[in-house]
């Protein structure tokens, strides 16, 4: 089912991604620049290596997507600025697959989702694990910063009258499923 222009399936993952991305890095900055208690720290730590553990496979399907329907369009078609919008979606693409890669290689002990399953960790060299930490970290600052262009982008789509907010709107999706 399509939903003005966004299938169902793309608007969920989108939302799911955008909790995710905005939950860690808003933590992750906090802790790394407040003066936080270890214990919260470890907590937080914790819980973004879960959230982000599960959300690979998400993201994966994701990107997948886009990169399926990025194959069926003629970008000699678009205007400057779609054309800059599709460059802007793809750099977020890069970014977060980055910050996933290395978020992963940076570990310097086991991968503890949720108390659940634990997964190896993928590298045992100190100063790789170190290099990956530092890409890690610039990494989530440009995706900061992508963030925040995004997100000032769809204020001005919408205050220009493109209703970018509806056509990825949950509740449209609702709205749209419920029998009539």
């Amino acid at each position: 089912m399509t939903v003005l222009g966004y299938s169902t399936q793309r608007v969920w993952l989108h939302w799911l991604s955008a909790a995710v991305i905005v939950w860690t890095l808003i933590s992750g900055f906090f802790v790394a620049c407040v003066d936080v208690s270890p214990q919260l720290a470890q907590w937080v730590a914790f819980l973004n290596v879960s959230l982000t553990t599960v959300f690979i496979p998400f993201f994966v399907w994701r990107l997948f997507i886009f990169a399926s329907h990025a194959r069926h369009i003629s970008v000699r078609a678009f205007s400057f600025m779609e054309k800059l919008g599709l460059f802007a979606h793809t750099l977020i693409y890069l970014i977060v697959s980055i910050v996933l890669v290395t978020g992963v290689l940076m570990m310097d002990r086991p991968i503890d989702v949720f108390g659940l399953v634990e997964i190896t960790q993928p590298l045992s060299d100190p100063e790789l694990i170190s290099r990956f930490l530092v890409i890690h970290v610039w990494a989530c600052v440009v995706l900061s910063l992508l963030i925040v262009l995004h997100v000032g982008a769809v204020v001005v789509h919408e205050l220009c009258g493109h209703r970018v907010l509806r056509r990825m709107s949950l509740c449209s999706i609702v709205r749209s499923e419920r029998p009539e």
